[in-house]
């Protein structure tokens, strides 16, 4: 990163803590005020981002990263359109303590585990540390592990991995085409 976008950084995080409008609220109480608070899941990978920047240090592979990246979108595209009412069932009740939620955590966090990938688990946990210390305004498990920001990150990030696989097979698929033809 350079000098310029760490000082713009900088910048732009003063700025968002500077107050605005005719109720003198920072910026960032407009963000909230929109998507509510932001989740533990995103905090964390907030942190730990900030982290990786300042000390240089990666902790996160990227096979980790784009795992990780599909099971937020999975789990966006599962809980948003069911709870606004796409279905006869809402997935949102889960997150007020069902165990059937509970259960499906403890497999997704043992499957990690598993294959070597520790991130999510940690992600869950402390969603779940953080959701029975009632940190957030929130009751509902799900604010604690996703919210529509990492959301809609996720989705982006995956169909930039899908592009750039599409990008690959078909520079292969040319680049066998062009050799078979010479």
């Amino acid at each position: 990163m350079t000098l310029w976008a760490k000082w713009a950084t900088a910048l732009v995080f003063v700025l968002l803590w500077c107050p605005l409008g005719a109720a003198h609220l920072p910026l960032v109480a407009y963000v909230r005020g929109i998507s509510s608070d932001l989740s533990i899941s995103l905090v964390a990978i907030a942190c730990l981002g900030m982290y990786q920047r300042v000390s240089g240090v990666h902790l996160v592979s990227d096979h980790e990263r784009k795992v990780l990246n599909l099971v937020f979108a999975a789990g966006a595209l599962f809980l948003y359109p069911l709870a606004l009412g796409w279905g006869d069932w809402d997935s949102y009740r889960l997150g007020w303590g069902a165990p059937g939620m509970w259960a499906a955590l403890l497999v997704v966090s043992l499957v990690c585990w598993g294959k070597g990938l520790r991130l999510l688990p940690v992600l869950i946990a402390l969603g779940l540390l953080a959701w029975a210390a009632g940190a957030l305004e929130s009751t509902n498990l799900w604010d604690y592990l996703i919210d529509p920001w990492i959301a809609v990150g996720a989705i982006f990030q995956c169909f930039k991995m899908v592009g750039c696989q599409l990008r690959l097979r078909f520079r292969t698929a040319a680049g066998g085409v062009a050799r078979t033809s010479s």
